[in-house]
Order: C-alpha cells, then structure tokens, then sequence
C-alpha cells in the first residue's frame, strides 16, 4: 500500500517536535534564529519546519495541513506537493531573515510557512472554497480569508507587538510563494478566477511595496 506524502510530512514532523519538546537542546539547534542563520548554519532554514512550541501549534499546523494538502496533492501529484511544501517553510524563514536582519536575537519555529503555502496554494487553485473562521458559524469563501489573512499578518508584522509569539512573516512568505507556485503551475485556473486573486493579493503588494520600496528610500 503506497504511503501518501502528506502523511509522511505529517507523522515526521510529529516525531521530530515530539523529540524537541523533550530535549531543549536539540530544539535550540535547529530552531531558525537570524544570528545563526547569518553565520552559515543554513539548516536551520528547513528544520525550524519540524519544531513546534507546544501540542496545540503541531496540532493546529497538522491539521491545516491535513485538509487542505489533499488539493495540492490531486492537483500536481506528490513530488510538486513536497516542492510547494518544503519551499514555502524555506521562502517563510528567508522572508523572516530579510525582515529581522539586523535583529540577531530573533527565532521562530514551526511549519507555518509550508502550511501558509499549500492553504493559499490550494485558495489559488479553488478560490471560491469554503473556510471556516473561529466564531463565525459559516464558511467564508477562500479568497476573502486570504484577503483576511495577508492584511492580518501585514499589519502584525509592520506593527509588532510584544507578546504576540507569533511568526507572521514566515507566514506571509510561505503563503505568498504557495500562491505563486500555483498560479505558475496552474494558468488556466488562475486566469479564470483572476480577479479575486488580486483582490485577495492586495495587501501583499503593500507589504512589498513597505520592505522593497519604502525601507530603501
């Protein structure tokens, strides 16, 4: 019986995060952090994918992963659903060390980046899918909670707050590399639902327009 992908990612993922909450100095290995990263410790750049802060972050992470990567996985088959996820951990992590540079204190961990990028990989390929925000008893059409969620996380980001703990450029990264890979891979879906694609896309030309532009100036 042939395993699927998906829940390779899923128990390995599981194992590794397992094994970091019980050993810390294992978890401060591969943890990305923007000062190990600029001394050439590149793996960290993947692993920190594989590490959790606690049960509900894997839980949370796995099960976004659980229900939306079977869209990518019948789209573009196993190794491109790999290619996607593993990319967009890498793209969430490089993002986060572009915009903390010069911040050599600063560590994330999690798979949020790869699930950032198969959640809007999968928006880009069905835009009009149901998803469901907590609080709200009905689903919201894919495209709006992408919309939603890039201006969420841009205003995060932009605008930091102490305790927040969590990685909002690894999400904006991942997400905006997962949405690219499939509006490559997949022209003709895109092109049909083109509008609400730049619509949900908005705030991320702002955020590019905020770390490429304005900071340059």
């Amino acid at each position: 019986m042939e395993i699927s992908p998906i829940t390779v990612v899923i128990a390995v993922t599981a194992i590794i995060s397992f094994i970091g909450f019980q050993n810390r100095a294992l978890f401060e290995k591969y943890m990305f952090n923007v000062g190990a990263v600029n001394r050439g410790d590149f793996i960290r750049l993947i692993s920190s994918g594989f590490l959790h802060a606690d049960w509900m972050h894997l839980i949370f992470n796995m099960l976004t992963l659980y229900f939306f990567a079977p869209i990518v996985l019948e789209v573009f088959g196993s190794i491109t659903f790999l290619l996607i996820y593993f990319g967009s951990v890498l793209a969430g992590n490089l993002f986060s060390l572009l915009v903390y540079k010069d911040q050599g204190h600063y560590s994330a961990i999690g798979a949020s980046g790869g699930v950032s990028g198969i959640l809007f990989a999968s928006i880009a390929l069905y835009p009009h899918i149901g998803i469901y925000i907590m609080f709200i008893p009905i689903p919201v059409p894919g495209y709006i909670f992408g919309l939603l969620y890039f201006a969420y996380s841009a205003y995060m980001m932009l605008n930091p707050r102490q305790y927040d703990n969590i990685g909002h450029s690894a999400h904006l990264g991942g997400a905006a590399v997962g949405l690219l890979c499939a509006i490559i891979l997949a022209p003709k879906l895109a092109m049909q639902n083109i509008l609400q694609l730049l619509v949900m896309a908005l705030p991320l030309f702002y955020i590019a327009y905020m770390i490429f532009v304005k900071r340059r100036k």
